[in-house]
């Protein structure tokens, strides 16, 4: 089974700076972390590792290298002159790793350290909430070169802030500011610079001290609200619950609230 720190990435940073959380950096601050080809296949990787094997860690604290962007969305100049056709494989290449965030079975926390523009936007989107710096500027541009979001941006969107807002800064295309995103719904807190990485690294550790059978079961679950019904939304949360009943943690967690201690959790 692949393992992540067995991993050789080029464009990707790969650090532990906590017990149990994976700091992944968007690793290519001269061209504002724009993804590449190169990169978009390093996130595929990434992504089906932990899907495969999800106790390599258990949150993700996803962010951007430098000062100037989170990620500027794909990078144009490698696009520049590409036939239909490579343009259509390589965008394949992007749908396969942004299907695999998406089937990412841990907490991902999103730093949004910069601007967050077009793909770089919908890479955000795909995390389980963000924080961001009061500096940071979010849009989907895609309609002002001619192309459109293609990367679920035209799915989660809607999501986060309701429809009719989703269509005005996809349609217009027009940037918008981090106190919107946090306004709107889209970015759950705005951190000073210096305070970003540790402001997700404490929420991240306060994740990863929770069984994380439990918080796997719990994120799918919540996900499953956003495109099922009530009722067969609820069914996808008992069948989330009646596995946690079945694991070595839900007898610890039991047994230490009652014997006045911490829980030790191994995601057993």
């Amino acid at each position: 089974m692949t393992k992540i720190d067995d991993l050789k990435f080029g464009m990707l940073e790969i650090s532990r700076l906590a017990d149990h959380v994976m700091v992944v950096t968007l690793n290519r601050p001269e061209v504002r972390n724009a993804f590449n080809t190169q990169l978009g296949a390093e996130l595929l990787e990434l992504w089906t590792a932990l899907y495969r094997d999800p106790s390599q860690c258990r949150v993700v604290v996803l962010t951007g290298a430098g000062d100037k962007a989170f990620c500027a969305g794909a990078d144009l100049k490698e696009r520049n002159g590409m036939s239909d056709d490579a343009w259509r494989q390589q965008h394949a290449l992007f749908e396969q790793m942004i299907r695999a965030m998406m089937d990412c079975p841990i907490p991902v926390i999103g730093a949004i350290n910069g601007p967050a523009y077009a793909g770089g936007l919908e890479i955000a989107l795909n995390a389980d909430f963000l924080y961001a710096v009061p500096t940071a500027r979010f849009a989907f541009t895609e309609v002002t070169i001619g192309i459109m979001p293609g990367a679920s941006g035209t799915q989660h969107l809607p999501r986060a802030v309701g429809v009719r807002r989703a269509k005005e800064i996809i349609l217009a295309g027009k940037p918008f500011s981090a106190q919107d995103a946090l306004d709107w719904g889209l970015v759950n807190k705005l951190c000073p610079p210096e305070k970003l990485m540790d402001e997700a690294l404490e929420t991240a550790s306060a994740i990863a001290a929770n069984a994380p059978i439990s918080v796997r079961q719990a994120k799918t679950a919540v996900q499953a609200s956003q495109s099922n019904d009530l009722k067969t939304g609820y069914d996808i949360e008992i069948a989330c619950y009646q596995r946690v009943i079945d694991s070595e943690d839900r007898l610890e967690g039991v047994a230490a609230f009652n014997e006045k201690r911490k829980p030790v959790f191994k995601g057993k």
